[in-house]
């Protein structure tokens, strides 16, 4: 049974969320602010959090920004209907995905799914032999699936399930082209909408991390109207 810990300062949402996923089979553990929730994660971390932004004491992003630097376990925001820089500024630190209030429960739960089964898929010990689960080698970029491990020129470096699905994507075929449409197929299940922004956010936020003291990480390539593709070094 995987945990769920839901964070917002609505207790109507904490209320609400955690019937339909308990229902759904979670469990599930409410929080109505970022301390309280990172207080709980120092001793025990759930499979998935879902954030609110805007909280007492220690908002969203605070609390994304602390988790990322022990954790890539996926996480989702939720934000306010205007709150498009949030959503931007929450994808490239980190978060796998966002839904925006007010918003469908069920959406919610299918877009929870999409992410564990990705994070499960990455991270279990016995998976078919197929070019997703073989060590690959580019150059400099070396990805494990199984192990979700990947490492540029010799450093190792964390990423998310979404960031590490979209550099794989990319990284098997490189010089080819992969448009934004096919990107999101490969990165959410065809139930859950994403817009372009999605996207290059997790790009953006990709990027940053390969970077090196002596690289900048040009090895994605943006074709403006397009898409992106991986050039092999």
């Amino acid at each position: 049974m995987s945990k769920i810990a839901l964070v917002d300062d609505d207790r109507n949402i904490l209320t609400s969320v955690s019937m339909t996923l308990e229902a759904e089979g979670f469990e599930v553990e409410t929080y109505n602010d970022g301390q309280a929730a990172l207080d709980a994660f120092n001793k025990r971390l759930p499979d998935m959090a879902v954030l609110d932004i805007k909280m007492p004491r220690m908002d969203g992003m605070d609390l994304l920004q602390r988790l990322r630097q022990k954790t890539s376990m996926p996480v989702i925001f939720l934000t306010s209907k205007d709150d498009e820089i949030d959503e931007v500024l929450g994808l490239r630190m980190g978060a796998d995905d966002y839904v925006k209030k007010p918003f469908s429960q069920r959406l919610l739960v299918e877009r929870i799914r999409a992410l564990l089964r990705r994070q499960e898929a990455v991270a279990g010990d016995v998976v078919a032999d197929s070019e997703e689960t073989k060590v690959m080698e580019r150059g400099e970029l070396r990805m494990d699936p199984l192990r979700h491990a990947v490492s540029w020129k010799g450093t190792d470096v964390s990423l998310t399930v979404t960031e590490f699905l979209l550099l794989q994507a990319l990284a098997q075929r490189p010089g080819f082209v992969k448009s934004r449409d096919q990107l999101m197929d490969v990165a959410y299940d065809d139930q859950v909408y994403v817009d372009d922004r999605t996207i290059d956010s997790h790009i953006k936020r990709l990027r940053k991390k390969m970077r090196t003291a002596d690289d900048d990480f040009s090895a994605i390539e943006t074709l403006y109207g397009i898409g992106y593709r991986y050039n092999e070094e």
